[in-house]
């Protein structure tokens, strides 16, 4: 806070929030009344609220988060008038829909205004949770011991006993954060029983710019570990039976997904892998590609630096292929992909079928894995154009990871 006189003064300036490793300040909005701060803290978009006289009169702020029955949720600041009593904020969950709520500045009480209909669905019939799994590979910031946010979505009726099917779903790359989104897709998963995680691994943004960078370039292969770490765990609480859980990611999620089969392929039953960067040394070591000075920034620049060349020719997964047992992967491209180009999924798979030792021929719903390459000839980096193309390309993917992992009947 600063007069406008001495806005040119640094001197000048007062701190209103210090700054917290943990906690990742993403907005601000005033009212006439009130201070209003979009924050991130435990990986999750909040929101904080204090009364604007306070700041203004530098007094020690008393920041306030409105209560919500949930414990991850996502709320974020819109757009509200400066005369309003009210704070306008969107929120959803993993199992809420989306939400427009007013909350009052002075008292924090919660108003909703509009919910988005899902027909048929009933959110008690479900339970999102978080656990945190302890990585095996410490903190190259600081050193210490690492532990990792892994974000449970099941059924209220599934319980931890070992026997549920389990899909792990990450990331972990561009300082970007997963964040709590009702994904009515997903519901036909839970709804057959299946518990779908996310791992928050490190290379993403919820846990601050130091859990970020503890996953880039020459740190990137906390990614890999900590997904793997963050599979185990899940295994040993019991939310997934050992012989049935399942990987999924796309685009730097595919990368991860590609390495973490390098790394530990016993782990699992079945990959999808959608339009996967698996043969990024190739591609960064190429300057006339128009993304490769925007991916120095993410993972180094292998033509210059021999470190980060030797780096990345360890992860990236055509180039670690192993003649051993895979399981079944299913690699999803487009065409007319100009972020991840066809060519790179499916030199994979065809490295994989002539390297791995995993019985392909036998059919996905005998126990065999096969490997299949899936691509879209008239999309992108996103796949289809058009809702109804999305949703089959979805069934598509899904109905894959439903066969393998025998999860295709709806629980009762």
């Amino acid at each position: 806070v600063v007069a406008e006189a001495d806005v040119a003064d640094r001197g000048a300036w007062r701190t209103v929030v210090p700054h917290r490793e943990d906690v990742k300040v993403d907005g601000v909005m005033v009212t006439l009344t009130h201070a209003a701060l979009a924050v991130r803290r435990e990986t999750t978009p909040r929101v904080v609220v204090t009364e604007l006289d306070a700041v203004l009169a530098g007094q020690a702020a008393h920041w306030r988060e409105p209560a919500f029955d949930e414990e991850l949720y996502a709320c974020h600041l819109s757009a509200t008038a400066a005369e309003s009593p009210f704070l306008r904020l969107a929120y959803t969950s993993w199992i809420t829909p989306a939400r427009v709520l007013d909350v009052s500045a002075a008292t924090g009480e919660v108003h909703l205004r509009r919910e988005t209909e899902v027909p048929g669905y009933d959110p008690a019939d479900y339970v999102a949770e978080r656990v945190w799994a302890p990585a095996s590979e410490p903190s190259s910031v600081t050193g210490e011991d690492v532990r990792i946010p892994v974000t449970v979505i099941r059924r209220r009726d599934v319980k931890p006993d070992g026997t549920a099917p389990c899909v792990v779903y990450g990331y972990g790359s561009y300082e970007m954060s997963m964040d709590p989104v009702l994904g009515v897709a997903r519901l036909s998963l839970l709804d057959r029983g299946v518990v779908f995680a996310v791992a928050h691994v490190r290379g993403g943004g919820e846990l601050g710019r130091r859990w970020y960078e503890d996953g880039k370039k020459l740190a990137k292969r906390h990614s890999f570990t900590d997904f793997v770490d963050a599979t185990r765990h899940l295994v040993d609480l019991g939310w997934a039976d050992p012989a049935r859980v399942a990987c999924m990611g796309g685009s730097a999620g595919g990368l991860l997904m590609g390495a973490v089969l390098n790394l530990a392929p016993e782990l699992y039953r079945a990959c999808l892998a959608v339009v996967p960067f698996v043969d990024a040394l190739t591609t960064i070591l190429d300057p006339e590609l128009p993304l490769s000075a925007l991916e120095w920034e993410e993972w180094g620049n292998p033509i210059e630096d021999a470190a980060v060349y030797e780096a990345i020719r360890a992860y990236t997964p055509y180039e670690n292929v192993r003649a051993v047992d895979y399981p079944a992967i299913a690699a999803v491209t487009s065409l007319n992909d100009t972020r991840v180009h066809y060519v790179e999924p499916a030199k994979w798979v065809a490295q994989l079928r002539r390297t791995v030792t995993s019985d392909q021929t036998t059919p996905l719903a005998e126990g065999g894995a096969p490997i299949l390459l899936r691509t879209e000839m008239d999309g992108g980096h996103g796949g289809a154009s058009g809702r109804y193309q999305g949703w089959e390309d979805t069934a598509w993917e899904y109905a894959f990871l439903l066969t393998a992992l025998g999860a295709t009947e709806r629980v009762d």
